[in-house]
């Protein structure tokens, strides 16, 4: 737990809950089967899951019962976490506009709910209905009658990629209000090639975020409205693109949209360490510097980092590196938030 000769908290901004209420909801919708949740299994439907019909997705019991996950948080030396829905409540794929803002709202507040069970230790990110024209008005809740810490985002929604018109409200909302942002991979951009191996996540979500940031990018959102956007899994695939994207933008009239390269842009992003290899996370921080890259596990998923101080220790880094990325980068980014939690528990 929180060192006393380093006073920042340990800092997770990647972890997941499905609270019981907003799946008790969804099975009375006849959107959801629970007849498997006692072996860890819930299967939704594809409007809202976004994956195909029958799909056996991972529940842990940490992801609707918040004593085993504080239980799971001190055995890993995580001090606090900004606990997000899952993309597989998102509701990304689904083109019913009244349904997609229901699952939200809904999931929402029983997300608030139970991060409310544990105050000092759990932070809540609010969702949004991408690609909808409701979404800045969602983000407002969550963010001023909610509570919410910052705000989780997909990579798509309501068939429109991040940078469509739509969202423009939106991205203003979060970059007045200097916001924290979590962006997750809510698709893949080929499903019908990748349904096997389990490649949605191990090889499609990697792409799908290097992918969503560079549309970002590219489409002028980051130059216009910057965000304090935290990208997962590392930023996935955009660390190798850096330079093709750089080059790309020098030569083709139709990818020069921004006045400065988008490396710089993407220099300004976070990235979290939920990316497996020791090697992997020395070449984020050489490539974007420490203070960019915060702790990130996808707690309670099967694919999570199981020793995530450890990870980060093991990495070769420094002190320094290792304790803005253990929390004080993190701290510093909540702000108020954060001092609230710490307040609590305390």
């Amino acid at each position: 737990m929180t060192d006393p000769v380093n006073p920042a908290p340990v800092i997770d901004v990647h972890a997941h809950a499905m609270p019981l209420p907003v799946l008790h909801w969804l099975a009375e919708e006849g959107l959801c089967d629970l007849s498997r949740l006692d072996d860890g299994i819930v299967v939704l439907d594809p409007r809202i899951s976004g994956v195909g019909p029958g799909a056996p997705l991972p529940v842990a019991r940490s992801m609707h019962d918040p004593a085993e996950r504080l239980r799971e948080m001190d055995a890993t030396g995580i001090d606090v976490e900004l606990v997000s829905l899952p993309p597989f409540l998102f509701a990304t794929t689904c083109q019913d506009g009244d349904l997609v803002a229901e699952v939200i709202r809904r999931g929402n507040d029983a997300l608030v709910d139970y991060c409310a069970t544990a105050p000092g230790r759990l932070l809540p990110l609010g969702t949004v209905p991408l690609g909808w024209p409701t979404a800045d008005a969602e983000a407002r809740r969550c963010l001023d009658i909610l509570g919410c810490a910052g705000i989780a985002l997909g990579s798509q929604g309501g068939s429109q990629d991040l940078d469509h018109a739509v969202n423009t409200p939106l991205w203003e909302l979060l970059s007045a209000s200097g916001t924290f942002v979590f962006l997750h991979p809510s698709g893949v951009p080929d499903p019908a090639r990748l349904g096997d191996f389990w490649f949605p996540q191990l090889v499609g979500y990697p792409m799908e975020t290097a992918i969503a940031a560079a549309r970002l990018a590219f489409g002028g959102v980051l130059e216009r409205t910057p965000l304090t956007l935290c990208l997962a899994h590392g930023g996935g695939c955009l660390g190798d693109l850096r330079g093709r994207l750089d080059m790309g933008w020098d030569r083709k009239p139709v990818a020069h949209t921004t006045s400065v390269p988008p490396s710089q842009l993407f220099d300004r992003l976070f990235y979290d360490t939920a990316v497996f290899s020791p090697a992997a996370l020395r070449h984020l921080v050489d490539t974007v510097g420490a203070g960019q890259v915060l702790l990130g596990t996808d707690h309670p998923f099967d694919l999570a980092e199981k020793d995530p101080v450890g990870f980060v220790g093991s990495a070769g880094l420094g002190p320094a590196a290792v304790t803005s990325i253990l929390g004080a980068t993190a701290a510093d980014l909540l702000g108020d938030a954060l001092r609230r939690t710490v307040a609590t528990t305390r």
